[in-house]
Order: structure tokens, then C-alpha cells, then sequence
């Protein structure tokens, strides 16, 4: 599959809608697109889906090693992949935009806010290119697409200062319809808030997709594929409702190829399936706490996981297994697995890529003496019981108490951290159940 990366300038220059609007141009030029995502992220990929109506895969180094990256590249059948970058193209202390772009061998093209600029819209872009070689970044900076630029004098005023080596890839208009609203964690989901139609073809019609298509070339390849993993005969129950959404597809698509694969809603109310083992993904148990503590879900939880089924909680999971959890409108009695209370906060407490050394309790995830890598974003905080054991020590991030991750009571494991399929976490949850 062939590709190239949309990077930003900074976080807040509209990377999202440029993506958007660059896949809509693409398919109207008959173009088979599919989207990808810089760094760890679960609300962006879901306005990707939104748009192309395919997966969109997670391409982040730390998370995934550059040989997971380029797998997940490719794992696909499509055209071309539009990646959307992290924060600015060169931020980032472990996995930038531009390390991907590296690992990728992938061209870049720079999303400039251009609002209040034109010739100063062109010295950034032109900064950007040059700086590659000083971070010793092996990426080709080729051209600008700019963000909130007006038509007419504007836009052209930015085209022709660009320098011969920066190709214009057009502008995305201003407009009210083409902003997503925000909450605590990011924007709405895709399927919450889509970007209106109208606005969204408006926006690509002002897209050269004629040249990006010239521009984008085939991703570089995984030199050894991934190890198979045989089929376990297991059953694993995941959680997918309003309350936990944030699933990468390729964690999906593995405990598929390992085991047989049922949902259920907690919010619902819906009784845990018969299954070997339970995985509850992260999302917004914050929104819908009054509901779950009214259904049913949670109590049949606590039941079975007293009885010794494994159940694996990523950060959102965490927090529902935990015995309580406090919001704006109350406290909450959640599934009362996990010796901790949690409480919101008003602003983030942990935002950061981590590593995790294993202790005895991390056997579902990972195996004795390899680091388990992830990422971890949330508003939340817990207070611990006496007797919290954990099953992790933090080498990097702040896991739950600033220096463990991974709360373990019986043979349940609940995580702040997110990981990611190519980690091998899901391959390990399997095999252990």
C-alpha cells in the first residue's frame, strides 16, 4: 500500500479535519483510501472510519516496535493510506510523527495553520523541512496543505512564496460546520459527531488530490512477518457499548485469531457470555456510571471473578472494577473486583507513553522478565486498599500511584495503561485463560 503523512505544525492546527478532508478528495477522485493514526489514539481513527468506512490503524513505534508499524501498514487491502500525525511533526520524546514517518519511509505533508499568515506560512513550512536534517530524521517535507486559508488573495499570496522545493497541496476553507465537538478526553467519536457531509465535500473540493496521489509512494515493509499463533479454542467475552469503545482494530482482529470473539453491554445491563475470559477496553465509564451501577452487568462480574475467571480492564476496565466510582453527579458502587476508589478529577492525571516491569501478578499480560509498553491518558485518580497488590512497576509514565500499574485481585488485572496487539499482551491474555 502506498501512503504519505499529514504532520501538523502543532496540536490545534486541524490535523483531523485536513485528514478528513484529504481521504473525502481522494475517494471522490476514485481513489480506494484508507487512514492511519501517529501515536496512540482512539478518538481520532474513529472520524477516519467516519469517513473511508474502513478501519483505521494505530501506527506508533513505542507501541508496536517499527516492524508492528509497518505490518499494521500494510494490513489492509487499499489504494492508499493518509496518515494523520501527533501533536507537531517532530514532538514527541519516544514516537513523533516524524519517527513514523521514518519507519514508514513515508513523504510529509505539512498542515499549516494559515488564519493570520502568508509568507510567514511559507518560512514555516520551509523551517520544517530543513530541521529534518538537524534531528537527523530521515523524511522528505514536500509541500504544505494549508489550514484555514480564504480564497483568492490568501491562498495565493501562500502558494507563491513557497520555495520550489515545497509542492501546494490546496487549503482547507475556514468554516463553522468543520469543528468536532471536544470533551475531557479529546474530541467526540466519529459515530457521536460526524463532520456534516456538505461541509466536508465543500472543504475537499479545495484539495490537490491529483497531487498527492504523484506524491504518495508504497511503504516500506516488515522484513519478518508476525508469529501466526494457532487457534485456542477459547472464548473471550469483550465489553463494547457507549462505556468502553476504545478498542485498537487490530487488538480486535487478534483475540479473533486466537479465540472466538462475543460482545456484551455493561451499560445494558447485559449478563456476562459463558467464556473462558473477559476483556473490558477503555472509553467513558464516567458518562454512564449511573447506568452501570443500576444494571446488572457489574454484580455478575464481581460473581465471576470471584469464581476465578480471568478478566483483563484497560484503564476504563480499571475503573469499573474498581469498588466505587465518583463523578460530578455522585459516587457510584461499580463491579467491586479491585481494591480501589476512583474519582474524577478536573483535569488529566497521566498523559505519556509507559513501560511496565512485570511483577508476580502479570501473568494475563505479560510474561516474567520482557517490559510491556503502552500508553495511558486519563482524568482520573484512585485511592487505594491496604491491600492493593500490583503487577507492575512503572519504569515510564505514572501508572496508578506514580511508581505501579496494574491493580490484581484474584485472576482479574486491571490496567491504566492501554497496549496495543503487536505488543503480544493480547497473544499472552489468551494463552493464559
Amino acid at each position: 500500500m502506498r501512503g504519505f503523512v499529514l504532520a501538523g505544525t502543532s496540536s490545534g492546527v486541524g490535523k483531523t479535519v485536513a485528514t478528513l478532508s484529504v481521504c473525502r478528495a481522494l475517494a471522490d477522485a476514485g481513489v480506494d483510501v484508507r487512514a492511519g493514526k501517529a501515536g496512540p489514539d482512539f478518538i481520532d481513527p474513529s472520524h477516519h472510519r467516519a469517513v473511508t468506512g474502513h478501519p483505521s490503524r494505530t501506527l506508533d513505534p513505542w507501541l508496536e516496535g517499527e516492524a508492528g508499524v509497518r505490518r499494521n501498514f500494510h494490513r489492509d487491502d487499499g489504494d492508499l493510506r493518509v496518515v494523520e500525525g501527533v501533536m507537531g511533526l517532530y514532538d514527541g520524546t519516544v514516537s513523533s510523527t516524524a519517527d513514523t514517518a521514518a519507519a514508514l519511509d513515508l513523504p510529509v505533508v505539512l498542515v499549516v495553520d494559515a488564519k493570520a499568515g502568508m509568507e510567514s506560512v511559507a518560512a514555516t513550512a520551509l523551517g520544517f523541512r530543513e530541521y529534518a536534517a538537524h534531528t537527523g530524521h530521515d523524511i522528505e517535507v514536500a509541500g504544505v496543505l494549508a489550514q484555514r486559508a480564504h480564497g483568492g488573495r490568501h491562498a495565493e499570496g501562500v502558494r507563491e512564496a513557497l520555495p520550489d522545493a515545497l509542492t501546494w497541496f490546496g487549503r482547507i476553507p475556514p468554516s463553522g460546520d468543520l469543528e468536532v465537538p471536544e470533551r475531557h478526553l479529546g474530541l467526540h467519536m466519529g459515530d457521536e459527531d460526524p463532520l456534516p457531509d456538505a461541509a466536508l465535500s465543500d472543504a475537499a473540493a479545495h484539495v490537490r488530490a491529483d497531487r498527492l496521489l504523484d506524491l504518495a509512494r508504497e511503504a516500506r515493509q516488515p522484513e519478518t512477518g508476525p508469529a501466526a499463533g494457532d487457534a485456542t479454542g477459547k472464548r473471550v467475552a469483550v465489553a463494547q457499548d457507549a462505556a468502553f469503545r476504545f478498542c485498537y482494530p487490530a487488538t480486535r482482529e487478534r483475540l479473533g485469531d486466537r479465540a472466538t470473539v462475543t460482545t456484551f453491554s455493561p451499560v445494558a445491563g447485559d449478563p456476562v457470555p459463558d467464556c473462558d475470559g473477559v476483556y473490558l477496553p477503555g472509553g467513558y465509564p464516567e458518562l454512564h456510571a449511573a447506568a452501570l451501577a443500576a444494571g446488572g452487568t457489574l454484580d455478575d462480574l464481581g460473581a465471576r471473578a470471584a469464581d476465578g475467571l480471568p478478566i483483563l480492564g484497560e484503564c476504563g476496565g480499571l475503573m469499573t472494577l474498581a469498588e466505587s466510582l465518583t463523578t460530578d453527579d455522585g459516587t457510584h458502587a461499580m463491579a467491586g473486583v479491585l481494591p480501589a476508589e476512583v474519582e474524577m478529577c478536573d483535569r488529566y492525571q497521566a498523559l505519556d507513553h509507559v513501560e511496565l516491569e512485570p511483577r508476580d501478578g502479570a501473568a494475563l499480560t505479560a510474561p516474567a522478565g520482557r517490559r510491556l509498553r503502552g500508553h495511558e491518558f486519563h482524568y482520573s485518580s484512585a485511592t487505594l486498599g491496604r491491600d492493593a497488590r500490583f503487577a507492575f512497576d512503572t519504569v515510564r509514565g505514572d501508572g496508578i500511584d506514580g511508581d505501579h500499574d496494574g491493580l490484581v485481585e484474584h485472576c482479574t488485572l486491571g490496567t491504566y495503561a492501554h497496549v496495543h496487539a503487536a505488543s503480544g499482551a493480547f497473544d499472552r491474555f489468551v494463552e493464559a485463560l
